[in-house]
């Protein structure tokens, strides 16, 4: 009998095991004729971009317009910029420098270039110090390879059916699941690794003590319940935009529908004409000059 029942159990782990994976394909899968408004310059963002970073990424496949709805946001992914992983790089060298965690793939690493299609956010952490910038990394780093278990089906359905959720219930619907497989979605993976150094994203908020002496206490949230969008918006986090951090003349832009301006309608002249103001003193009198008849 404990010879069937475990032979019962492995068949059903099977089949739940290859649905749960075509879920997750189905999921994983591009929407086409995505074109971002404002993809990203990957020049610029190759210069700036720095270790901790969290990279917010306007997706396109199927789960990401379900995330977004939930989300009420524009983002739909984020990953942690963690430099250049050893042993870890494209065909053509590029070095793998980004910790992601996917429905159906776990934590993975990714070159930067991945993103270059696409519409990004960067939000860097605000005074992090350096050794606790290298444990925030190494946290995420020491996580790939960690799975996501597939057999885990409603945890996949949440995705699969867009039904209309209340907003007060959207933040917990992103949570739903069970065990492991919950907390290595997504931006669960940073905020757990922000959390390893008490770095906070959007902690819940307590004052205690008398008026003369009020004082704030942090409790840090369940990183489940964590967002892409939370980076976007939390107070604590700094958003950098890669096109005009090292300064932007837009006075040398190209613009389609007109020609450059020319050099002195660009600075040597104002806008407005110049009139010659009448002197503060008066001038001296000629008293030599005839007077006017």
């Amino acid at each position: 009998m404990v010879g069937k029942a475990a032979w019962g159990d492995c068949i059903v782990g099977v089949v739940l095991d290859t649905v749960g994976k075509w879920i997750a394909s189905y999921l994983q899968k591009e929407v086409p004729g995505y074109e971002p408004f404002t993809p990203s310059d990957p020049e610029h963002l190759r210069g700036v971009i720095e270790p901790g970073d969290v990279l917010l990424v306007e997706g396109n496949n199927r789960v990401s317009g379900i995330i977004k709805y939930l989300t009420q946001s524009t983002w739909s992914h984020a990953a942690l910029f963690v430099g250049p992983i050893d042993g870890a790089a494209e065909p053509d060298g590029e070095p793998h420098v980004l910790i992601e965690a996917n429905i159906g793939e776990g934590v993975t690493s990714a070159p930067l270039s991945k993103y270059f299609p696409y519409h990004t956010r960067l939000c860097r952490p605000v005074g992090l110090m350096f050794e606790d910038r290298n444990t925030v990394c190494r946290y995420a780093i020491n996580r790939i390879g960690f799975g996501y278990d597939t057999k885990n089906i409603l945890d996949l359905m949440r995705f699969l059916i867009p039904l209309p959720i209340p907003q007060r219930w959207r933040r917990r619907m992103i949570a739903f699941g069970s065990g492991d497989p919950t907390k290595i979605i997504c931006s669960a993976l940073i905020a757990q690794a922000f959390d390893a150094v008490r770095y906070p994203i959007l902690p819940k908020i307590t004052r205690a003590g008398s008026r003369q002496a009020r004082r704030e206490i942090l409790h840090i949230r369940d990183s489940s319940l964590y967002m892409p969008r939370d980076f976007d918006i939390s107070p604590y986090f700094e958003i950098v935009k890669p096109t005009i951090v090292h300064g932007f003349d837009y006075t040398a832009l190209h613009w389609a529908d007109k020609q450059k301006p020319l050099q002195e309608v660009a600075g040597q002249f104002g806008i407005f004409p110049e009139t010659k103001s009448p002197p503060l003193v008066p001038e001296a009198i000629d008293q030599k000059a005839p007077l006017p008849a």
